[in-house]
C-alpha cells in the first residue's frame, strides 16, 4: 500500500490533500520536526536524505519532489477529473499552472527567502550593503516577476473558478503551498479579490477539510523550511 510520510509543516500537504480529493487507499505516517533545529528528523531523512518533503513509498518504490509524487499516484487513476487530458478544453490551462508553481512562484519565493536571511543573519556593516544590493535585485527581478504572476493568476481566476479551468485540478493543489506562504506573507491584502475567492473555494471542499484534519492543524502553517 501506498504510504504518504508527511512532515508537520511541510509540502506532504499536497500530497495528502490530493489523495484525499481521490478517495485513495493509503497509509499515513507523520513524523514531528526536530525542535531545537527545524528540520526533518532522522528517521525521515533516512527515507529522504534531503530531509525534505514530502515522500512517498510504494512497496519498492521511494519518491520525492512533490509534482513527481503527484504524477506518480496521478497514473493510477487515469480517469481522474484531476488531470484533464489532451484535448480537453482546460488542459493547457492545468498543464501551465501545475508547471508554475516548481518553475516559477516557489523559485521566486525561495530567492526571496535566502536574500532574507543572508540580511537578516550577516553583520553590520555587511548587512547594510546587502540590504542596498538586494533592494536593487527585487525591485528590477523579484518584485515585477512576481507582480506579473499574480496578474496572471488574478485574470485567470476571473475567468473560471479553479486554476485547472472549471473544476479542481492538480494545479490547484501544487500551488497550495506557495499560496498559502504569500498569503500569510500579506501578499493578496487590499486586492486580488479572485485569488482571494479561490482560497475560500478550495477550503470549502470537502477533500481539503478532510485532508486538513488528518493533519491534525487548526490552520495550514507553512514554511520555507523542509
Amino acid at each position: 500500500m501506498l504510504t504518504l510520510h508527511h512532515l508537520e509543516y511541510s509540502q506532504s500537504f499536497r500530497i495528502l490533500w490530493l489523495l484525499e480529493a481521490l478517495s485513495a487507499e493509503y497509509e499515513l505516517k507523520s513524523y514531528n520536526r526536530n525542535p531545537e533545529t527545524n528540520l526533518a528528523p532522522d528517521d525521515y531523512k533516512a527515507l529522504s536524505p534531503l530531509g525534505t518533503a514530502p515522500v512517498i513509498t510504494d512497496g519498492e518504490v521511494v519518491l520525492a519532489e512533490s509534482n513527481a509524487i503527484i504524477d506518480y499516484i496521478l497514473d493510477s487513476y487515469p480517469d481522474s477529473k484531476l488531470n484533464p487530458k489532451p484535448g480537453h478544453k482546460d488542459r493547457v490551462r492545468h498543464l501551465f499552472w501545475y508547471h508554475s508553481s516548481p518553475g516559477s512562484l516557489m523559485p521566486l519565493q525561495s530567492i526571496e527567502m535566502v536574500l532574507g536571511l543572508l540580511e537578516m543573519r550577516s553583520p553590520w556593516p555587511i548587512s547594510s550593503l546587502l540590504k542596498a544590493v538586494f533592494g536593487q535585485v527585487r525591485k528590477m527581478f523579484l518584485n515585477p516577476r512576481m507582480q506579473a504572476l499574480l496578474g496572471e493568476m488574478e485574470k485567470d481566476l476571473g475567468a473560471q473558478p479553479y486554476f485547472g479551468g472549471d473544476n479542481l485540478t492538480a494545479a490547484d493543489i501544487t500551488l497550495a503551498y506557495p499560496m498559502y506562504a504569500a498569503r500569510d506573507k500579506g501578499a493578496f491584502e487590499g486586492g486580488y479579490p479572485n485569488i482571494n475567492a479561490w482560497f475560500g473555494r478550495i477550503e470549502a471542499l470537502d477533500s481539503f477539510k478532510s485532508a486538513r484534519a488528518k493533519d491534525n492543524r487548526e490552520r495550514i502553517a507553512f514554511r520555507f523550511a523542509n
